[in-house]
């Protein structure tokens, strides 16, 4: 019998979860970038192999929360992290620890998960701030002692949590084996959950509207990455040469006119460099030859707009 998991990937926006949970399955099915609130659905990434299988939630990362689309991220993030088997929180330790941090150790150290392991990424900065986290660490379980009644306190199962903290650096091969270990040692006996030749179960048209928006996040920088939504409206496929073809239908949307001119580019520069690279990308990912037609449409408040979110997947379990 193989040993199986399902794992909650949290933290803080930009603290290298979609960088681990692509190390850890050994393929990219999540997008990176520098700027924060990239990944914005749960992505599932399965990793397969001898000892068994582990399924790892990429989740939206915890931030302070600025309009509806931000604090529909957040609650994203806090659903995924219940109901799994193991909580595993990823830490910039390169960074001291911020508010977004101390929240998730809050929040540990108040619900007690069975099995939790704090992964302090980015191991090669100089200062490394480990201590820093575990002193955070102590005093969140202060608080949550001090602030639980009496009667919760006294009871016989009563234990404070104590995490398995690892240290890795997610963006380097062979990096991140100790969390690969680490969550293997928690995992236990079962079924496979997935066939062992899936890396994942994200849907088609999120993961290229992701490809789509990771290209104009390396492009674009911070130029407006929060203000730009994507929606792959149709996806025709065909065979031309014996070779599938997929002709890919998508909108990219912006608040204002404003935005339109720097979403297309002089000379329609920008979109028609996103178009090509994220052709590349999709091609690849699904062994398909990619044509795409890039749409750039000013929608007012799109963030807003529910039909709009859910098509993109942003509300799934939450509508």
């Amino acid at each position: 019998m193989a040993k199986v998991a399902t794992v909650g990937v949290v933290g803080r926006t930009n603290a290298g979860k979609s960088t681990l949970v692509n190390a850890l399955v050994g393929e990219k099915v999540s997008i990176v970038s520098p700027v924060e609130q990239t990944t914005r659905n749960t992505v599932r990434g399965i990793v397969s192999e001898e000892r068994g299988q582990l399924v790892l939630l990429d989740t939206p990362g915890l931030h302070k929360a600025e309009g509806e689309l931000g604090r529909l991220l957040n609650r994203m993030a806090r659903r995924s992290a219940a109901g799994v088997d193991v909580v595993c929180v990823v830490f910039d330790a390169g960074d001291e620890p911020r508010l977004e941090d101390v929240g998730w150790m809050q929040r540990v150290a108040r619900e007690r998960p069975e099995k939790v392991l704090f992964v302090l990424n980015k191991a090669d900065r100089a200062p490394f701030y480990e201590q820093m986290f575990r002193d955070a660490w102590e005093e969140a379980v202060s608080s949550a002692e001090a602030s639980a009644s009496a009667e919760t306190a006294d009871k016989p199962d009563h234990q404070t949590i104590s995490p398995v903290w690892v240290k890795c650096i997610a963006s380097t091969p062979g990096g991140a084996k100790s969390v690969l270990d680490a969550l293997f040692d928690f995992a236990e006996e079962g079924e496979l959950l997935f066939d062992e030749d899936t890396v994942t179960d994200y849907p088609r048209r999120l993961a290229i509207a992701d490809s789509i928006r990771e290209k104009y996040l390396a492009k674009l920088h911070q130029e407006l990455p929060h203000e730009l939504g994507v929606v792959v409206k149709r996806i025709d496929e065909s065979e031309r040469g014996g070779r599938r073809t997929w002709q890919i239908a998508v909108e990219i949307l912006v608040n204002r006119p404003s935005q339109k001119p720097i979403v297309i580019g002089r000379g329609a520069e920008t979109v028609k460099y996103v178009r090509k690279c994220a052709e590349r990308e999709v091609g690849e990912l699904f062994g398909v030859k990619a044509e795409m037609e890039l749409w750039v449409k000013v929608e007012p408040g799109w963030m807003k707009n529910k039909r709009l979110l859910a098509e993109m997947g942003y509300l799934g379990e939450l509508v």
